[in-house]
């Protein structure tokens, strides 16, 4: 992998995906960090004609940069512990596999550690990042069930403090994007009003909230259920639980982790087909080992075991811990084993999350006026190039 370079304005040519489906015979006019024009070639504005090719094969695709916003590291690093390096490490093993945009997310830990990546991630976004853009941050607790708490360490688990997230949002304003939190929980239909009035998605996660507690958290603005079916109460026909509740109300979007591991492919498509209209994210919940062999590594401050790809806390084999997902081979799983088709995989990996860190002006489709964040495919779906804000990634 090599740095993004910068390049003066150029065509690319292929099968081009657009909101208004895919156009065969395509061609994107990029320059700087913007797209110029996304359509037919034969339509192309003679402004852009002279141009420089970027002489890949015309037959490849060309979709939109993958936006993701649950992921905790790789390459070997995790967020939770964040300086420079760190970063660069993890942003640029992700623009390798087509992500162009991320949310850094935080595991459940003490107030002091959290504090402690705010400052790092918002020293990083003053700079000029090199690689996939961290567009902010996801705090994956502390305020969760104790209950479902899975990967997360239970003793930093707390009640939903509105003190800590204004002081976070006073302090580095924008930087919350997203919050997952057990709605059951005493303070958490208070949080839950104070995000939404902030405009930061309220998630549910790792929670033992019935049915009846999931609708009324939707009543007060819950918008999204992080890695749907894992860490929630089961669907039962008699007690329909959390996993009921976000299949039925459809004010709330869904994260799926698709690895073949977390769900099963067939509970994927019977979300999907409920989750219309921009309501399913892909996303790789990935941890530090993502990109690296098999092995022991840390999520957070716990230990964990990879073997066969899968990630395990160390001390419970039966849970698992984040995963060694990338967006591409999500992508590619929701197409080849689940069914989607390209459309709908690309809006669940680029549009939907877009929407949901409130980023679809500028970001995920390929449209003139927005960043020029694209990906080329070949045939099979293998990633054959990235361009991160209109700069080309090797790959």
């Amino acid at each position: 992998m090599a740095e993004i370079n910068k390049e003066p304005g150029k065509l690319l040519f292929g099968k081009v995906l657009t909101p208004k489906g895919l156009i065969e015979h395509g061609v994107i006019a990029v320059s700087g960090e913007q797209i110029h024009y996304a359509g037919e070639a034969t339509w192309l504005p003679e402004a852009y004609a002279h141009w420089p090719a970027d002489g890949q094969a015309s037959e490849d695709l060309l979709i939109p940069g993958f936006v993701d916003v649950h992921v905790h590291g790789g390459a070997g690093h995790d967020f939770m512990y964040s300086d420079a390096e760190s970063l660069n490490t993890i942003t640029k093993f992700h623009s390798s596999q087509g992500t162009t945009t991320m949310l850094a997310t935080t595991m459940t830990a003490s107030k002091p550690a959290i504090d402690q990546v705010f400052a790092e991630i918002n020293a990083y976004r003053a700079t000029e990042m090199p690689y996939t853009q961290i567009a902010g941050m996801h705090l994956e607790g502390p305020f969760i069930s104790p209950k479902w708490s899975g990967a997360q360490n239970p003793e930093h688990i707390v009640l939903a403090n509105i003190e800590w997230l204004e002081q976070w949002e006073n302090d580095y304003p924008g930087m919350i994007r997203q919050v997952t939190l057990a709605p059951e929980r005493e303070g958490a239909l208070e949080a839950i009003l104070w995000l939404r009035k902030h405009g930061i998605t309220a998630a549910l996660g790792h929670t033992d909230a019935s049915f009846e507690e999931v609708i009324a958290a939707a009543d007060a603005g819950l918008n999204q259920a992080v890695h749907m079916f894992n860490a929630m109460t089961p669907l039962h026909h008699r007690k329909p639980g959390t996993a009921g509740a976000v299949m039925f109300d459809k004010r709330i979007r869904a994260e799926i982790i698709a690895d073949g591991i977390h769900v099963h492919p067939a509970a994927i498509s019977l979300v999907a087909n409920l989750k219309k209209d921009n309501n399913l994210l892909l996303i790789t919940d990935a941890m530090s080992a993502t990109g690296l062999s098999d092995g022991e590594y840390t999520i957070g401050d716990l230990p964990v075991l990879v073997q066969d790809g899968i990630a395990t806390l160390k001390d419970n084999p039966a849970a698992l811990a984040g995963s060694t997902l990338t967006m591409i081979r999500g992508f590619r799983y929701l197409i080849q084993e689940v069914g989607l088709s390209l459309e709908e995989a690309s809006r669940a990996a680029s549009l939907t999350p877009a929407i949901s860190i409130g980023m679809e002006r500028s970001i995920g489709t390929l449209e003139a006026g927005k960043r020029g964040d694209i990906l080329r495919l070949d045939a099979e779906l293998n990633l054959r190039g990235v361009w991160i804000g209109g700069r080309p990634v090797t790959i």
